[in-house]
């Protein structure tokens, strides 16, 4: 069988290579994911897991043939957009064997997201495995990854601050607006757009007495999603500039690169609500809200930075747990291969135990005396240099191969 890193392949549309536009139209909800998951199978794909959020949509798959299967997500990704699969050639990208082992790690620590550290994407990737597994699509191999890469979470949640940074925005964003508005249970809030660090601040304010949240999103079907999972209400996207008159506290979280609040609509929004000011927190990269809305008498704008300033975090601490998380991930990505390497060299060893124990009995059988607790304590001594070795030369695999085949053929264990 093929090296398990090796069978590896991710094939997706992220914050970096495809508009947000595009990964609407891509987005595969919890409820459509066992149908896609059924279509890649039917195309030969046995292995894959769709990994579905606002940064990105993603197929990790394992299979013999990467080829095969990176072209059959191309063409499941094609036809959910309705576009030939040449269109996605430049949008989609391509990951294969160790780049994209390390693409899992990165992307299940949160260290390839938008926001640095945000909490939620750990639970979005168990949320597929979950949904591969009840599909029957999440093999041995992407199994093995899988589990490897939620440890290497932990250990960068644990041993870094990461987590530290979006959290600390969160709550420097909770105080400014109860500074502003006194007691939140006395406020309305807008969450426009399903951004992660948007959902994470929404989360913060509606644990901090929020009496009601209105969501709003481009694509219908996100928002409906996104309200569903924060208990919240679903407002129609062309209707924003009548929702914003009601909000006193409004989340910006879509991520298009184009401006989705300017400041004629807020200026409008405070003249019907009689200048009762509003607080604006922008939680988009890059930013959704017109920056001239710092000039709005009554309008409090605050985008990811000037919540970090607050939070006296900095950006220079989380540039420096975002280095050390890195170097968790690699010490477990090269760890993760060399434990899979070694696990070559089992199927030899217990070959050569069995063999060992066999000579044993055979000995004892002509002896015919009790020399059991001797010949077992030889036995493993004989046996534990060699195996330590025999798993050592396994991790270099260029070298194990003809060591094997002497081994085998050394002790006649065929």
């Amino acid at each position: 069988m093929a090296d398990l890193a090796s069978r590896l392949v991710i094939v997706g549309a992220n914050h970096r290579s495809a508009s947000l536009s595009l990964r609407d139209v891509l987005f595969v909800d919890d409820a459509a994911a066992p149908g896609v998951l059924a279509q890649l199978k039917a195309a030969g794909i046995a292995e894959a897991v769709v990994l579905s959020t606002c940064d990105r949509v993603e197929v990790w798959a394992a299979a013999d043939d990467r080829s095969h299967a990176a072209g059959g997500v191309a063409e499941s990704f094609a036809a959910r957009a309705g576009l030939a699969r040449g269109a996605l050639s430049g949008p989609l990208t391509v990951l294969e064997g160790g780049e994209a082992l390390r693409h899992a790690f990165l992307v299940t620590s949160s260290l390839d997201s938008l926001v640095v550290g945000e909490p939620h994407v750990a639970g979005q990737v168990k949320d597929a495995h979950r949904l591969g597994r009840e599909a029957a699509t999440c093999g041995p191999t992407l199994d093995a990854v899988l589990q490897a890469a939620f440890a290497a979470a932990t250990r960068v949640r644990t041993d870094t601050a990461i987590g530290e940074g979006p959290v600390s925005i969160a709550a420097a964003a909770v105080q400014l607006a109860r500074d502003l508005h006194g007691d939140l249970a006395k406020c309305r809030g807008l969450l426009v757009g399903a951004g992660d660090m948007g959902e994470l601040v929404a989360e913060s304010l509606l644990a901090a007495g929020l009496s009601w949240l209105s969501v709003t999103a481009p694509r219908a079907s996100r928002a409906e999603s996104l309200a569903q999972s924060l208990n919240a209400h679903v407002v129609a996207f062309e209707d924003l500039k009548e929702a914003l008159v009601g909000a006193d506290v409004v989340l910006a979280a879509v991520g298009s690169r184009n401006v989705t609040l300017s400041a004629d609509m807020v200026t409008q929004a405070l003249r019907q609500r009689r200048r009762k000011p509003i607080f604006l927190v922008d939680a988009a990269i890059p930013g959704d809200i017109e920056p001239a809305v710092n000039r709005v008498d009554g309008a409090f704008l605050y985008d990811l930075g000037d919540l970090e300033r607050v939070a006296l975090e900095g950006r220079a601490t989380r540039e420096q747990a975002a280095r050390a998380a890195r170097a968790i991930v690699e010490e477990d990505v090269a760890a993760f291969l060399r434990g899979r390497a070694e696990r070559t060299a089992v199927p030899a060893i217990v070959a050569l135990r069995s063999r060992f124990e066999a000579e044993r009995e055979a000995v004892l059988a002509e002896a015919g005396g009790d020399a059991a607790e001797a010949t077992r304590l030889l036995v493993n001594r004989l046996l534990h240099a060699p195996s330590e070795a025999m798993k050592g030369v396994a991790a270099d695999g260029a070298e194990w191969a003809a060591m094997e085949k002497a081994i085998r053929a050394l002790f006649r264990l065929e």
